[in-house]
């Protein structure tokens, strides 16, 4: 299945609550998966980065998130995910998103996080992340609530280019 478009900033429904996905099994969740893992791919092809994508980003206010993360070895979709569990603990970085991808944008994480949600099969499942996956995986939860990453900037200069953070700034 071909990719979907990828909404950009400035799209209300990436401001939208999304609602929770009542039947795993259904064909409309189904697609819904198909969609978001054909979307990362190609986006994944075109950029050579990502790592995970929620399904408002592709115009579907469904509680759904593909991750495919590598080395972490985490790949596929969480449907239904809440953060049940974050660590006081945080971490700093510079955050990107498909919704803006030639932005940047300094934002504080929990360190640790626990989420609990379904598996494409619809069993229970729990996942403890830490570092660079459970800030990917808030980064995409945070979506499913209507909240982007430049909601969580640190500051007013917590803001850059791509090609300037490229420069300058990445580490």
């Amino acid at each position: 299945m071909p990719s979907r478009q990828i909404l950009q900033l400035g799209n209300p429904v990436l401001w939208q609550k999304s609602g929770d996905v009542a039947d795993v099994h259904s064909a409309e969740t189904r697609g819904i998966v198909r969609d978001l893992s054909d979307t990362l791919a190609g986006f994944r092809e075109a950029t050579g980065y990502g790592r995970g994508i929620a399904a408002p980003q592709i115009g579907l206010l469904k509680r759904v998130i593909f991750i495919r993360m590598q080395p972490a070895g985490f790949c596929g979709p969480l449907i239904n995910p809440e953060i049940a569990w974050s660590s006081e603990a945080s971490i700093e970085l510079w955050d990107d998103c498909f919704s803006f991808p030639d932005l940047m944008v300094r934002v504080s994480r929990a360190a640790q996080i626990r989420v609990d949600y379904r598996d494409d099969r619809g069993l229970k499942q729990a996942i403890e992340a830490e570092g660079d996956l459970s800030e990917l995986l808030q980064h995409e939860i945070d979506h499913l609530d209507g909240i982007l990453a430049v909601q969580r900037a640190i500051s007013p200069q917590a803001f850059a280019t791509r090609v300037e953070w490229e420069r300058r700034l990445r580490r």
